[in-house]
């Protein structure tokens, strides 16, 4: 985690980074390198440290929005907020998506317990969650999926591959199946934010080397 962070998109108040699996953005309790310590290393030339907008997973990878000011964090945070932001995900599914295209609608809740910690679980009490999905590639008993949600939930994209695609993300270790010297395949490739008299930013995140390794093709 000690290389370059890529930038994909960068003006005067944003900065869209690639962030590499594996990278917490919080400092974790039992101590570790976190994107927290590397954000001075984003200032380029600026006099502030920038500051995520939305979070990613420590194991997702790709497109994370930092803002250069508080006006422009107050600002997308609204838009996420909004749901003006427009995000797309490729996951690689452990096991064969016999569908093509759809949209997951269910609810999610947390839940812990002393012995197995917290997760999300799909509850008809829960907060809405609704996730369009549709297969890119498939291979080896393997399926590489697009997902675009329309909400974000803490664990949406793993919570809907796992319980309205019937199968969890390769490697994810709390909905699905550990893979030794792995993370959980799940990578952001893209992101949109309107921006009111501004040009919308646009970044793409490409397909990072460990989906490569397995195959798996977006042609």
């Amino acid at each position: 985690m000690n290389g370059e962070l890529v930038v994909l998109y960068e003006d005067a108040e944003a900065l869209v980074i690639d962030k590499p699996g594996g990278l917490p953005l919080d400092r974790p309790r039992a101590g570790g390198l976190s994107l927290e310590d590397r954000l001075d290393e984003l200032r380029l030339g600026f006099q502030r440290a920038p500051a995520p907008v939305h979070r990613l997973d420590q194991d997702t990878s790709g497109c994370l929005l930092l803002a250069r000011n508080p006006r422009a964090l107050k600002r997308y945070c609204a838009a996420f907020e909004a749901k003006q932001v427009i995000k797309h995900y490729w996951g690689v599914v452990a096991g064969t998506v016999p569908d093509d295209c759809g949209t997951i609608e269910l609810a999610l809740s947390k839940i812990s317990s002393e012995r197995d910690g917290w997760r999300m679980i799909p509850a008809r009490a829960g907060k809405a969650a609704v996730t369009h999905w549709r297969v890119i590639d498939r291979r080896d008993g393997l399926t590489l999926v697009e997902f675009r949600p329309e909400t974000g939930r803490t664990h949406q994209i793993r919570v809907h591959a796992a319980a309205g695609l019937g199968h969890a993300l390769l490697g994810d270790p709390v909905y699905g199946r550990a893979v030794a010297g792995g993370r959980t395949l799940l990578h952001a490739t893209r992101i949109e934010v309107p921006r009111a008299g501004k040009p919308p930013i646009i970044a793409v995140a490409p397909l990072p080397a460990d989906f490569i390794r397995l195959g798996v093709s977006v042609q």
